[in-house]
């Protein structure tokens, strides 16, 4: 159950995942955010370098229903690629829904940079295996 055992437990819209959870069916799920079958992608590496899952996933939490926040495109990619300091976390706050960066953002996301020795490629073979 992950994070719906915690919050809103009650909630009549997640009464599905609660009766999927309690009676071992699987969830049949609609996905949201879709990549072209051509691209790959990996969430671990993007957790380890301190993205948080709301600079691509929006704030799920405030999301009446979960939709696609930002485009996913190549071109979006790509930018956070070549400047993804503002978009570094401390590692614990990954999860984080509704983070807000400190004031000394540039200054962390160095730092955060020259220690976890973050280099984002911009080759094709990145994301085009």
């Amino acid at each position: 159950m992950n994070c719906h055992s915690l919050i809103l437990t009650q909630s009549d819209t997640l009464l599905p995942i609660r009766e999927s959870y309690g009676n071992n069916v699987p969830m049949r799920w609609v996905r949201v955010h879709k990549l072209p079958d051509y691209a790959y992608f990996s969430h671990s590496v993007h957790l380890r370098a301190g993205v948080g899952c709301e600079s691509c996933h929006g704030n799920i939490a405030q999301m009446e229903e979960v939709h696609q926040d930002q485009p996913l495109s190549m071109g979006w990619c790509l930018d956070c690629h070549r400047n993804p300091g503002p978009h570094l976390r401390d590692l614990k706050a990954v999860t984080a829904m509704g983070w807000t960066a400190p004031k000394n953002q540039s200054e962390l996301a160095a730092m955060f940079i020259k220690t976890r020795s973050i280099a984002p490629p911009e080759d094709c073979s990145t994301c085009h295996r």
